[in-house]
């Protein structure tokens, strides 16, 4: 891996890839398993992206997410349960979005107004990721 001797997080990053090789290597029918390469991106940005937990602690039928935002963007990573009987969806509207499985919501409301047409959500492996981009006047 190149380090920059500007970056104070390149020794970080580089027992980072040890560990996880690491396990990789250890793990179940590991002769199969290969780390075929990837990338860890880090751009500084005016300001630092917040993380918000919530919904997990709200309540007993409440789906667990977290919120976190940029200067142009918020991301909502939310834990869809496995005993989900149908698909589960995000119903994104510009000061709230709703996450749905089965018979169970939870609401997630914003503090700007997002731009709808250009968020998106995606479901995979259990985990909905949804990227919302925020209106421009409002970022």
């Amino acid at each position: 891996m190149q380090t920059n001797p500007n970056n104070p997080y390149d020794e970080v990053f580089g027992n980072l890839s040890k560990i996880v090789e690491e396990i990789v290597r250890n793990m179940p029918e590991a002769e199969h398993a290969r780390i075929i390469g990837y990338t860890i991106v880090t751009r500084h940005s005016s300001g630092e992206p917040g993380i918000f937990p919530g919904g997990a602690n709200s309540g007993d039928d409440d789906i667990p997410y977290e919120v976190q935002e940029t200067n142009t963007q918020i991301f909502i990573t939310a834990a869809i349960p496995p005993e989900a009987e149908h698909a589960p969806y995000a119903d994104i509207q510009p000061n709230e979005v709703r996450l749905c499985v089965d018979n169970r919501s939870t609401t997630v409301m914003l503090d700007k107004p997002i731009d709808i047409i250009h968020s998106t959500y995606r479901v995979h492996r259990g985990v909905m990721d949804i990227t919302l981009r925020k209106i421009p006047d409002y970022q």
